[in-house]
């Protein structure tokens, strides 16, 4: 696999942005909930010796369809906020409308969606099924991703970009992932996905996969 330059929270899509006010708080509980265990895990956030200290992941969940936006949309972490230990609710934004053939985001909110917007959203357009995807750095389960047998991404694919999102779809529809699943991004150095119908499931299968990769790790280590 690829090891890239490649940083995290570089918005590559074209973003029509509009300003708007945030969700109310007790419509982000469960995801801010699960955003604190991943951050806790080091799956999201901030470590000074990776990536230069910058910070790194994002989660998203499917949003009900209502009258003023028409088809159902997205709320996301904003861009820039991995490294925060907790968000509040003028740290996500809402992805309105989302086009990875042609390159474009349509959000509002009080900040701009994370860089991975179009991988999020190709996910949700494959399969009204998935309701939550998380998107995480592990570095365990990255290396030891042929062990796993988890699908990986090409390792020319660059995050953020259209060509991830036709990647994603690509790996989706010839392994049967849909509606859950776990893959690996090839490109993205330490890049890991996970989605399904509810955060329970998804968290727990990522979880599964981190456990698995301690357990190769150690294997290999001879302890």
């Amino acid at each position: 696999m690829s090891l890239g330059p490649e940083r995290e929270g570089v918005i590559k899509f074209v973003c029509r942005y509009r300003p708007g006010p945030p969700l109310e708080a007790h419509h982000l509980a469960d995801i801010n909930a699960w955003r604190k265990i991943l951050f806790q895990l080091e799956l999201i956030g901030c470590v000074a010796h990776r990536y230069e200290g910058l910070g790194f992941g994002n989660i998203s969940r499917r949003l009900p369809a209502s009258r003023e936006e028409g088809a159902a949309g997205f709320v996301i972490s904003g861009t820039q906020t991995g490294g925060l230990a907790d968000l509040e609710p003028h740290h996500y934004a809402i992805v309105s409308f989302c086009d990875p053939q042609a390159n474009l985001v349509d959000s509002l909110g009080p900040i701009k969606p994370s860089s991975e917007s179009l991988t999020h959203g190709i996910l949700y357009q494959l399969d009204p099924r998935v309701s939550c995807v998380l998107h995480v750095h592990s570095p365990h389960i990255w290396r030891a991703a042929q062990v796993l047998e988890l699908p990986v991404t090409g390792a020319d694919v660059p995050y953020g970009t259209p060509a991830m999102a036709a990647e994603v779809r690509r790996l989706c529809l010839e392994k049967s992932l849909l509606p859950q699943g776990v893959l690996v991004m090839g490109g993205h150095e330490d890049g890991v996905l996970a989605f399904g119908p509810d955060f329970t499931s998804a968290g727990t299968a990522l979880v599964a996969c981190l456990a698995r990769a301690y357990a190769v790790g150690q294997g290999r280590a001879g302890t």
